[in-house]
């Protein structure tokens, strides 16, 4: 498999204090198996779905605040040196400076100017997801912001992405274009999210039954955030784990509606 074009979501991981409940509960929700921690990389644990290796959960780094927890998005870079100069130039703050991981690749994690981190990662080795849009893996990520004039102006100056916008008078949602591919959306947050909430980016995980998937999320111990809900993209949910990492499920099987008008608003 070849590395994912510039701007396409390659990754996902998350930090945790308590790494085996993490473990049990992905298990449990998503159908995980997991790998042997790498001790040399801070005992980062790779996430397997039938084989293929979809995420990774890891303990917090030494001096990270162990306290929450979130999920994490990789945007592919052919150059994270390059990437963090326009993250900068674009008002947007590095957080993590460009780093390599061994023989893996090279990363970095920012902060867009309106909040969200996001990470960046140049593949070597690990070229990212072994799949995805499938139960079990990555299926899409969606930018949360309650200030979507930062992140249009932000993401596309960053990345080479074309803007796309769903006309509908009711959510401000665009959509990000690698070439004819949309790889991530970008939600405003409204007055429904609490103001303690800061703006993230929402990782989507496949499942093959969105109600069962939250019937099990809340039973180990998780919260139902929003939802169940139809679309024409799939019954989706968004839920919390039991230690405060946000995220959601999708059925990508069971689709309802009429597909949204989509224009350009590049």
């Amino acid at each position: 498999m070849a590395a994912q074009p510039e701007g396409t979501p390659c990754w996902a991981d998350a930090t945790f204090a308590d790494l085996e409940g993490a473990k049990s509960f992905y298990g449990d929700v998503l159908g995980w198996t997991f790998g042997e921690s790498a001790e040399e990389y801070g005992g980062y644990t790779q996430a397997y779905s039938g084989g293929k290796a979809v995420a990774a959960l890891a303990p917090p780094m030494p001096g990270q605040d162990d306290t929450s927890s979130a999920w994490c998005l990789y945007l592919a870079s052919p150059d994270v040196a390059a990437t963090a100069g326009k993250v900068r130039d674009h008002g947007g703050e590095v957080l993590l400076e460009p780093m390599q991981v061994g023989e893996f690749g090279s990363m970095l994690l920012a902060r867009d100017p309106s909040g969200a981190v996001f990470g960046v990662w140049q593949a070597n080795r690990h070229e990212g997801f072994g799949k995805r849009g499938e139960p079990g893996a990555y299926a899409w990520a969606e930018v949360f912001t309650r200030a979507p004039e930062k992140a249009d102006a932000f993401f596309p100056g960053v990345f080479p992405y074309r803007v796309k916008r769903i006309e509908d008078e009711h959510v401000d949602f665009t959509i990000y274009q690698v070439g004819e591919d949309a790889v991530l959306g970008r939600m405003k947050m409204t007055e429904e999210f609490p103001p303690e909430i800061p703006p993230y980016v929402n990782v989507y995980f496949g499942v093959p039954d969105c109600d069962a998937a939250v019937a099990k999320a809340t039973e180990r111990g998780g919260r139902l955030n929003f939802g169940p809900m139809d679309s024409p993209f799939g019954r989706f949910a968004a839920v919390g784990d039991p230690q405060g990492a946000a995220f959601a499920v999708i059925d990508m099987s069971t689709t309802k509606g009429e597909m949204p008008t989509i224009v350009d608003a590049s």
